[in-house]
């Protein structure tokens, strides 16, 4: 009955099944556990009590189904990604996701309306530019950089999730669906450890995998090209790049690539990329242009890094559910995780444990608190009744 959530909880939390007998304290053995994931043997109370305290949930969310349904549309790693870390991943996406669709139904805001799943045609590489402008006026972007790729997508409901992987891993993309199969929301998937304006492009190639409708007579080389092209134009359109550099040039100044950085957020290798593709410099100044970045070994470390691009959706929206009475504090940590760097006041404790209560007896509770409030005031009323006026 729990297998199919206990073990996307422990792949989730990268645990293997020794790892998970281990913090188990010795109680159950990794043969214990696995019987328990493939449905051939069912834990004690007991036994289900300490794994729900290991893996930060309540006991009784090991029973839960999962309520959402998570197609993984493009899954990009640039080396042979072992199975293991594959399904940790996929793991720890979908939980994130169930954690994520849980707080956007709560906030009322869960709409895959607006998000234009496939909605724009690519049959050659330059409708991919097309598509960027017209996603930008969908979204009402204009043309100006956006200076949080992260905050903006997440303003659509769009869920951002950077993962800790092996370098073997690059993104993914993934449509968010109920069990009816209506879509709740989309997730673009990143890698924690990359440089910023890599993880930028990152979130926009893989926006692209959503977005686009890429014609079956491209090939699967093509299908990636069209996804990084677009998110490069997303992030760099075209008219504006070609105000800032000209619509031909025969050089380019180093330092004219730093600005562009500056501005527009792309690392200077995909800003090079990006102004042969608009056809502002020829194929033997692009390669000139690449052998000068290696000489300056900017290939694995460029100047100039972009702002750190900080996300704080899931927890601003976690803890204001909380704060309001919505959640209690079990599903803060179960979301958030055990170490959640904020108080739980007493008060609002108080607070939702009272409004939990049945109707009567809040009112019985209400009467008592009134008839002390009565009391003590019959005790101090004479302080207030008499004496001298003193004005201030």
């Amino acid at each position: 009955m729990i297998g199919r959530r206990l073990q996307q909880l422990r792949l989730a939390r990268n645990l293997s099944l020794e790892d998970l007998a281990v913090q188990m304290g010795g109680m159950v053995t990794r043969q214990a556990i696995s019987k328990y994931e493939h449905g051939k043997a069912n834990p004690t109370p007991t036994v289900l009590a300490k794994l729900a305290n290991v893996l930060n949930v309540n006991a009784s969310y090991l029973f839960t189904e999962p309520s959402i349904n998570v197609e993984f549309i493009a899954y990009r790693q640039s080396g042979q990604l072992l199975e293991r870390e594959s399904e940790r991943i996929k793991s720890k996406i979908e939980c994130e996701l169930e954690n994520r669709v849980e707080i956007l139904e709560l906030l009322g805001k869960v709409d895959g309306s607006r998000i234009p799943i496939q909605a724009f045609p690519v049959n050659i590489m330059e409708d991919t530019e097309k598509a960027a402008e017209k996603l930008r006026e969908y979204w009402d972007l204009g043309l100006e950089p956006i200076r949080n790729i992260t905050e903006t997508l997440e303003n659509r409901n769009i869920c951002v999730i950077n993962v800790k992987a092996d370098d073997d891993f690059d993104g993914i993309s993934a449509t968010v669906c109920d069990r009816e199969n209506n879509l709740k929301t989309v997730a673009l998937v990143t890698r924690t450890e990359v440089d910023v304006v890599r993880r930028r492009l990152n979130l926009t190639h893989e926006l692209g995998h959503l977005v686009l409708n890429i014609s079956e007579q491209l090939d699967e080389e093509d299908v990636e090209n069209a996804a990084f092209r677009f998110g490069a134009a997303f992030l760099a359109p075209a008219k504006r790049i070609f105000e800032d550099i000209g619509e031909r040039r025969s050089a380019v100044q180093i330092q004219e690539l730093l600005l562009l950085k500056r501005r527009f957020g792309l690392s200077i290798q995909a800003l090079i990329r990006r102004l042969l593709e608009l056809k502002i410099i020829n194929e033997s100044y692009y390669g000139s242009l690449f052998s000068l970045i290696n000489k300056l070994g900017w290939r694995k470390h460029e100047p100039e890094d972009w702002d750190v691009e900080s996300s704080f959706w899931l927890e601003k929206n976690t803890i204001r559910l909380f704060t309001e009475g919505v959640i209690d504090k079990n599903t803060v940590k179960r979301i958030i995780g055990e170490n959640a760097q904020f108080d739980f006041p007493e008060s609002v404790i108080q607070r939702q444990e009272f409004l939990k209560l049945p109707l009567e007896k809040r009112r019985k509770i209400l009467a008592k608190q009134a008839e002390k409030v009565a009391k003590k005031y019959e005790e101090i009323k004479d302080e207030f009744d008499g004496g001298d006026i003193v004005e201030y």
